[in-house]
């Protein structure tokens, strides 16, 4: 009996500090991510810039697919799963003095994830949009958001994003910026109930070219801010060393990176002190040449 107790209370435990960082809340995609404490609004060039901050989508140059799993404190009902496919319109545009080399007109992203089980569950559809010009980035995205009770039926909604992105200094220094649910949405009428709308401004560092230091705060307009800070450092090129932390969820991450040819493999886990050990994995493929204009 105390046993099956233990298994309704901890995920009602975990589940407050979790939906901020999924689900209703914006979501926080890819081993990568979650190992530098989900510190991802500048992060950028990767798949997962579609869940994370859809700026950082506007410097990738190849098309890119992923796939990312993640498993809360070992409870089966707290899984995600999500694919997400990423392609560059028009040409690429080859690198300039401090500026990364980017597609002439954007990049276009749709994402799929599932979080939850039988009981309670969310799947979330959304499409997002990336576009670099000089040293700044704009993106936003649109989701289509289904929570599903058991027994109570189903609420939808449309869920809109905004980010940025700006080179403060090239190559060194990044701020950026991302707004989910500019126009609280409403779930239900009952009470009201609205989407929580977040807003995540953080600072990316390069000390050295192998290094990157992160700084974020996250804040919803209806609880205390929190902050996350992580740290990233390649010993080769193919080889990425991350460790993490995040104050809202109380989790200290760390997790390992490795560049396969055209795959990405990205390894994160994380422990929380009471809740224990969360688990993160993703992989992404890039295929197709980057082709520049004549």
């Amino acid at each position: 009996m105390v046993k099956y107790l233990l298994y309704l209370l901890i995920p009602l435990l975990a589940l407050p500090a979790f939906v901020r960082a999924q689900g209703n809340g914006p979501a926080g995609h890819g081993g990568r991510a979650q190992a530098l404490g989900n510190a991802s609004a500048t992060l950028s060039g990767e798949v997962w810039a579609a869940a994370n901050n859809a700026a950082g989508l506007g410097s990738l140059t190849q098309p890119t697919a992923g796939i990312y799993f993640e498993n809360r404190y070992l409870i089966t009902s707290l899984n995600v799963a999500a694919v997400a496919v990423a392609l560059p319109l028009g040409v690429v545009e080859p690198a300039a003095t401090g500026l990364p080399a980017r597609a002439s007109r954007g990049v276009v992203a749709v994402e799929a994830q599932r979080f939850g089980g039988v009981l309670y569950n969310e799947t979330r559809v959304g499409a997002a949009y990336g576009y670099r010009l000089g040293v700044v980035s704009v993106g936003g995205r649109l989701d289509a958001l289904q929570v599903s009770f058991q027994d109570l039926g189903s609420r939808r909604t449309l869920v809109a994003a905004l980010g940025g992105q700006a080179d403060i200094l090239p190559q060194r220094l990044t701020l950026g910026a991302y707004l989910y649910n500019i126009t609280q949405a409403k779930l239900a009428d009952y009470q009201d109930e609205r989407l929580p709308t977040v807003l995540r401004v953080g600072l990316a560092y390069h000390p050295a070219k192998q290094v990157l230091l992160l700084a974020e705060a996250e804040k919803d307009v209806e609880r205390a801010t929190g902050v996350k800070a992580g740290l990233e450092y390649l010993p080769t090129a193919a080889v990425a060393v991350r460790l993490g932390y995040a104050s809202l969820s109380q989790q200290t991450t760390g997790g390992v990176g490795v560049r396969a040819g055209d795959f990405q493999l990205d390894y994160a886990a994380g422990w929380h002190s009471v809740l224990g050990l969360s688990q993160y994995f993703s992989l992404g493929w890039q295929w197709g040449q980057a082709s520049s204009e004549e």
